[in-house]
């Protein structure tokens, strides 16, 4: 009877313990933002909005690794097309 009884309290302690975590996700969801370039779903990271959208920390890293490297980027696409030009002259194309 003993067990019973202690499987008994168990289950409802888990029960309990399932519902208060759900009203502390629902009571958080006004704190939750989701990340538009990654899509994922943040609550305590720290996050920046621009303009009505959301964008996280590691995002906002890549993007700023991006336009830190724009100009190499032109380079290479200069040379590319350079490199595309003489030899359009060389076949005569």
């Amino acid at each position: 009877m003993e067990g019973r009884d202690t499987k008994r309290d168990e289950i409802l302690r888990t029960l309990f313990e399932s519902k208060r975590l759900e009203a502390y996700a629902e009571y958080r969801t006004r704190d939750m933002h989701v990340c538009f370039l990654c899509e994922r779903i943040f609550y305590k990271k720290p996050m920046k909005k621009i303009g009505n959208k959301w964008i996280c920390m590691d995002c906002m890293r890549q993007l700023r690794d991006a336009i830190m490297s724009f100009d190499v980027w032109e380079k290479e696409a200069e040379l590319e097309a350079e490199i595309r030009k003489k030899m359009d002259e060389e076949l005569g194309v």
